[in-house]
């Protein structure tokens, strides 16, 4: 089983999920198998403003352990993840970060400036 924990920024407890990537999609959020499609399928919300499309930063996720896992990121990535702030070397949109490996064992961070700024403050 694949293996993503979560830590939070903003404080939350941290999140241990096990799953098998060969039965994605989960969500149907972002690619099948993203780190975005895997966690909304297990209860830990990740913002998306864009639905998981790769046309904003709202689910930037830094990748702390396991970053050689992931597939390398394409150029539409890399382009708004130059957009993204707090952007690190190991700085991965969860839309299009795939856990392919069944073995996988990812730790990621979920900014706390990744909130969406509409739904942080009830919208409009």
């Amino acid at each position: 089983m694949a293996r993503i924990r979560v830590l939070f920024e903003t404080g939350e407890p941290e999140r241990v999920i096990e799953f098998d990537p060969r039965k994605a999609p989960f969500q149907h959020d972002g690619r099948p198998g993203s780190i975005l499609d895997v966690l909304l399928a297990h209860g830990v919300p990740l913002e998306h403003a864009c639905g998981g499309n790769c046309a904003c930063t709202t689910c930037h996720v830094v990748v702390k352990q396991g970053f050689q896992q992931l597939p390398p990121s394409e150029e539409e990535e890399d382009d708004l993840l130059d957009k993204a702030p707090g952007l690190t070397p190991t700085s991965r949109l969860g839309c299009q970060a795939v856990i392919e490996d069944p073995e996988a064992e990812i730790v990621i961070v979920i900014p706390r400036y990744t909130i969406n700024q509409i739904s942080a403050h009830g919208g409009s």
